[in-house]
């Protein structure tokens, strides 16, 4: 619950965006009833000329980085976007809420926002959206409804990543296995959705899933990872799969195999050039290893940003409101492709994203 005082500001924040927002209908709004595609530029991109800001409730990593120099690169492809801006709210949730209340005040047409904090931000995300703001919060669900809470939820299909891994396990494991699966944070639902689909697919009578239930939490986070990971392997004498939805965080752990004397298992997770590179230098040493990943989701800001972009400008709406992340790479079946590295170029970048490898690279010098 936002504090009094806080709550308080807002509500003049909220009425200042209102007057500002109104005073400046020529220039932003919702554009639902304006505008239409701007001609020469995608369809998502209407003619009604706004502002728009990108919100991270966190952005200090390389996979942040990345994301948000995609957001940025997708608003250049519509130059109905005048004036763009960008808040890192530094795992800090109060922060996060500042700078959506910053950017309300300040008259911003469009907000897409990274709700790291979840629940916790839905009463600004609201009030921002009541504010006449179209607010579009992704990858993070936040509670609440579309057109109720903020215009649309920008989600991420993690189900159907959970069904591509089980799908895999199946066909590279059809005589069952043991399964370790690693995730972020005790109780976010991406893990969850991700081990609903693989315990859906996966017969209990033939796979058994190792440690905590539904899965081993690391906060995403690489050195809580290897704690963890660390722990397993000195725990289960066998461990024929690790699942995880963030593969460059194994890297470090994934040589305590090798010294317990044990090959690195089957590894199905999300891409990264480091994970890549890791398993190129290692196959050989490790008979066990085999590796498959899905796009580990850079591009999805993409899809919010053409979202709120459209709502805004009086553009065409995308069709979908889920980003679907493809499978990547299959180090068994070599398709779509065989394992990515580019040894040339930094660990955290993600061969799978938009972006080129060598732009991915710029930003972390």
């Amino acid at each position: 619950m936002q504090p009094r005082r806080t709550r308080g500001l807002f509500a003049v924040a909220v009425a200042t965006a209102a007057l500002l927002l109104s005073a400046c209908s020529s220039a932003g709004g919702s554009g639902d009833d304006q505008g239409g595609p701007l001609a020469g530029a995608p369809s998502w991109c209407g003619s009604k000329q706004i502002t728009l800001g990108l919100l991270d409730g966190f952005g200090g990593n390389s996979w942040r980085l990345v994301t948000t120099a995609a957001g940025a690169d997708e608003v250049k492809k519509c130059p109905s976007v005048t004036n763009y801006e960008y808040a890192d709210g530094q795992g800090d949730t109060q922060k996060a809420i500042s700078d959506i209340q910053g950017m309300v005040a300040k008259g911003v047409d469009a907000i897409v926002v990274f709700p790291d904090a979840g629940e916790a931000m839905l009463p600004t995300l609201r009030e921002a959206y009541q504010a006449g703001v179209v607010t579009v919060p992704y990858r993070v669900f936040p509670g609440g409804k579309d057109g109720v809470d903020y215009d649309a939820w920008i989600g991420a299909d993690f189900t159907t990543d959970g069904h591509n891994w089980a799908k895999w396990i199946l066909t590279n494991k059809p005589d069952g296995a043991n399964i370790l699966f690693l995730s972020g944070p005790k109780g976010n639902s991406q893990g969850q959705d991700e081990y609903d689909a693989l315990k859906q697919d996966l017969p209990a009578d033939k796979y058994t899933f190792l440690g905590e239930s539904p899965f081993e939490p690391t906060d995403w986070d690489p050195a809580k990872t290897q704690q963890v990971l660390s722990a397993a392997i000195a725990k289960y004498p066998q461990i024929d799969v690790i699942v995880s939805d963030f593969g460059p965080s194994l890297v470090g752990a994934l040589p305590e195999f090798t010294k317990s004397g044990r090959s690195i298992p089957a590894l199905v997770t999300s891409d990264g050039n480091v994970l890549g590179c890791f398993y190129q230098d290692n196959k050989d040493a490790n008979p066990d290893f085999q590796l498959f990943t899905v796009a580990t989701g850079n591009d999805n800001v993409r899809l919010a940003v053409q979202y709120a972009v459209a709502k805004a400008t009086g553009g065409t709406l995308p069709d979908s409101t889920v980003f679907d992340a493809p499978v990547f790479e299959d180090s068994v079946s070599k398709t779509p492709n065989d394992v990515e590295c580019r040894d040339d170029l930094p660990g955290d970048i993600y061969l799978s994203a938009e972006m080129s490898p060598e732009d991915q690279a710029a930003l972390l010098k």
